[in-house]
């Protein structure tokens, strides 16, 4: 099974800070996936993110602006990614995601 690692910090001028929340801006969910799916592509070697779809995702814990997200990926026995993101030592997210169709 295939593994990868990668990192990310979130810009603190992200643009879905804007309305998501002005008093205690937090990351969207979607955000979250979206950065997992890119990953994803980048293990597979695929050359854009379409055609992902989420099986699965769980968010544990708010994330804000400026903070080093780590994300590990592994390829399932059923050729399914599941996907872990973690902020300061604790699991903030995770899910499955199913790869394109060839």
């Amino acid at each position: 099974m295939d593994s990868a690692e990668f990192s990310w910090a979130v810009p603190p001028d992200h643009p879905a800070f804007a309305g998501h929340f002005p008093a205690r801006p937090i990351v969207p969910g979607v955000v979250l996936l979206d950065q997992a799916i890119l990953f994803a592509g980048q293990m597979r070697g695929l050359p854009h993110a379409a055609g992902w779809q989420i099986a699965q995702a769980k968010f544990f814990v708010p994330v804000g602006p400026s903070q080093l997200l780590r994300f590990a990926l592994q390829t399932t026995p059923r050729g399914a990614i599941a996907f872990s993101v973690r902020c300061e030592g604790r699991e903030v997210a995770a899910g499955n995601l199913v790869p394109p169709a060839p």
